[in-house]
Formats: structure tokens, sequence, C-alpha cells
């Protein structure tokens, strides 16, 4: 239980860190041990390193996002790009409240290997939902048989995620329910609803 606690502790501090707007490469393992109250030796006998805590930190935010993506569901209605303009207000209020953790892990998995193998594979999780859908989507006839769906849904999620990193270091938040509504319609008449032909 104790150990639970100090792990817990050690997050908990590096994401007080980022969200006060502290760059993750200005921050040593020095400085964590001193904010979360632990010894180098116990940091160690928990995590391989800061990024291992960057990691651990992020995965449960994640899995949170990934829980909401695998929610939405195109229907058949014609409100499906009303629908995805909410989803997305909410992936990006989501996004903007944990801005410097995301950061943190876009900048870190530049240089190190670790972070960009978890980088990666957050995404690829996020790939493979939309991948389902599409294909779901396109066996109902709801989609095109000429729409590459791999390609399709690398598109989306890839693409997505930068552009929204790039809104949210761009715009203070005034313009979100426009570009959630622009990436949605996007999304919908460019693949879930692109016309035959």
């Amino acid at each position: 239980m104790r150990s639970a606690a100090t792990r817990a502790q050690v997050i908990r501090t590096l994401g007080g860190l980022l969200d006060s707007g502290e760059a993750f490469s200005e921050i040593s393992v020095q400085r964590i041990l001193e904010e979360a109250g632990v010894s180098r030796a116990t940091f160690y006998a928990h995590f391989h390193n800061k990024s291992d805590v960057l990691v651990r930190l992020t995965d449960e935010l994640r899995e949170s996002l990934l829980a909401l993506a695998r929610q939405w569901d195109p229907g058949t209605g014609e409100d499906g790009a009303d629908r995805l303009a909410r989803f997305f207000e909410e992936v990006i209020t989501i996004h903007r409240a944990h801005q410097g953790l995301l950061t943190a892990v876009r900048e870190a998995a530049s240089y190190d290997a670790a972070v960009g193998d978890f980088y990666a594979a957050n995404l690829e999780g996020f790939d493979e939902t939309v991948l389902r859908i599409l294909r779901s989507e396109q066996a109902a006839g709801a989609i095109p048989i000429d729409v590459d769906t791999p390609a399709a849904s690398r598109i989306i999620v890839w693409g997505g995620a930068q552009a929204i990193a790039r809104h949210i270091a761009v715009d203070d938040g005034s313009g979100d329910a426009l570009f959630a509504r622009e990436l949605a319609k996007i999304w919908w008449h460019g693949v879930f609803r692109r016309p035959t032909g």
C-alpha cells in the first residue's frame, strides 16, 4: 500500500510541475524528488527514470480518451456531423485540461525511444478503433467501397492529433467549437459519408 502511495505521489508531482507550465526537458529527477518528498533510492525502486513517470502519468489519460473514442457511433441519422462535433469539443476540452502533459509527451517522444514507442502505441490504439468503425460502416454500405479504410484511418487519427495539438497551441479556447465543427465536417463528409463516385 505504501509503495502505491509513493508511486502516486511521484506521478502527481510530475503532473503538477507540467500543469504549472514547466517544460519536461527542464524538470530534473532531483526536482521531482524534492517536490515529492522521496529519496533517490525510493524513486528508482519504482521508476526507471523520469520518462517512466511521464508514461505512467499519461496512461490513465490515454485510457479515458480511448474509452471516449470507442463510445462514439456514427449512427444513421443526418446529425452525424453534429454528434461528431460535440465529440471533438469534449476531446479538445480534455486536451486543454492536460496541455502540459500532452506537450511533454510529444516533446519527449522526439528524443526518448520509450516515450516515442508509447506515443506511437497510443495513436495506434485510436487508429485501430477508427479503422474498426470505418470497416463496419463500409460493410453496412454507409461508406463507399473505394475508400481505403486503413489509409483513411491513419489520416484521420494521426492528422487529427496534430491538428488538435496545433489548434490548442495557437487558440485561446474561443475557437474550440468552430474548430471541432470543421474537423467533424471534414471527417464526416470526407470519409464517413463521402459521396459515391
